[in-house]
């Protein structure tokens, strides 16, 4: 009972870190081209994120149940994994790489599951979960990210090319505060939901073992024959995301907002705009996505078709790098942690 609580706590310590190591993500654009102060544009990503994270759960049933097999899970290797995805968060996070916490974490269940199956790939479901909704997902978002980005911003080149500057600055600078609100929501809706998932998932893993075989009454509510996902973990998990992008990711949002590319109101709308509908598609059927990635490359073809040469490809070579090592080494560490947490039991 008290390693499930152990494991909860470290949920939420990794939901937190979450929000402020992705909170770049909502609001870099739009810090970086001054329409709001990094004050003002973190109370609105802490807003939004909150309303995104209670939109639904699909995305929590994929991570809970849709990647590893559940028979194989065990309260130690919950805690291995969100250990692994913490400390790459933290790695990334110092160094101001825009790395993906989705995947992190994703990585780290794989690799505690292969331990506490001794090496067993088996566990690992390949067919109907990692490939179709991680591993595809992973190389095709960015690349959709960066086309779509540079085609939009094509065509807001088109259309606003007999306008003066200062009237593009001044209707985009209105315009950016929804495309950065819906970056924000879209965001909660899908990271938000990857700890609700691993929660979910430690309960179903408590009820099915002799975790809570003793409970109080008090505590039946933690009781979950059936994996799903209750409402108190929802809720839990989106107050916290919040509260972690209240923190702010000031590192992060200087390589995003200002290091990759100098931006403009219509650059940060138009980038903003493409991330929130892929990622807004990608929560509705369940599918993880990287948020990171998606707004990133979305920058990439903005700033690409504003210039391509302007675009700092040196930077963006280490982003990229950041983001292949995320799964092997973040399952690396899932598995070595697991791995001396059986040694040591």
């Amino acid at each position: 009972m008290v390693l499930f609580f152990v494991v909860v706590l470290v949920a939420l310590l990794f939901e937190y870190i979450n929000g402020f190591h992705d909170a770049a993500n909502a609001i870099a654009t739009v810090v970086s081209t001054k329409v709001l102060t990094p004050r003002q544009a973190i109370a609105m990503a802490a807003f939004f994120n909150l309303t995104g994270a209670l939109m639904g759960t699909a995305v929590a049933v994929t991570i809970g149940k849709g990647i590893v097999d559940l028979k194989i899970v065990t309260m130690p290797a919950i805690l291995c994994a969100l250990a692994g995805a913490i400390i790459w968060n933290l790695i990334t996070w110092l160094l101001g790489l825009p790395s993906s916490s989705s995947h992190a974490l994703i990585g780290g269940l794989c690799g505690a599951a292969l331990a506490a199956a001794h090496g067993d790939w088996g566990v690992l479901k390949w067919r109907t979960g990692l490939l179709p909704k991680i591993v595809i997902p992973m190389i095709a978002s960015p690349v959709i990210g960066f086309i779509i980005g540079g085609l939009l911003m094509f065509l807001l080149f088109l259309v606003l090319h007999r306008f003066t500057p200062h009237v593009i600055h001044n209707v985009f600078g209105k315009l950016q505060l929804l495309s950065a609100a819906w970056m924000a929501h879209s965001h909660g809706t899908n990271d938000a939901q990857k700890t609700m998932g691993i929660i979910a998932l430690a309960l179903f893993t408590g009820t099915t073992g002799n975790t809570f075989a003793h409970l109080p009454p008090i505590l039946h509510f933690l009781r979950t024959p059936q994996f799903h996902v209750p409402s108190w973990v929802v809720v839990l998990c989106a107050v916290t995301m919040a509260a972690g992008t209240a923190a702010g990711g000031w590192r992060i949002i200087r390589t995003l907002g200002h290091k990759m590319v100098k931006l403009q109101p219509v650059h940060g709308f138009a980038a903003e705009t493409t991330a929130a509908l892929i990622i807004q598609v990608a929560s509705s059927y369940g599918i993880p996505l990287s948020t990171t990635h998606v707004i990133t490359s979305s920058i990439m073809g903005v700033g690409a078709v504003k210039r391509f040469g302007g675009v700092k490809w040196g930077l963006v070579g280490r982003i990229v790098c950041a983001w292949m090592l995320t799964l092997p080494f973040t399952a690396l560490i899932g598995y070595l942690l697991a791995r001396l947490a059986h040694l040591a039991r």
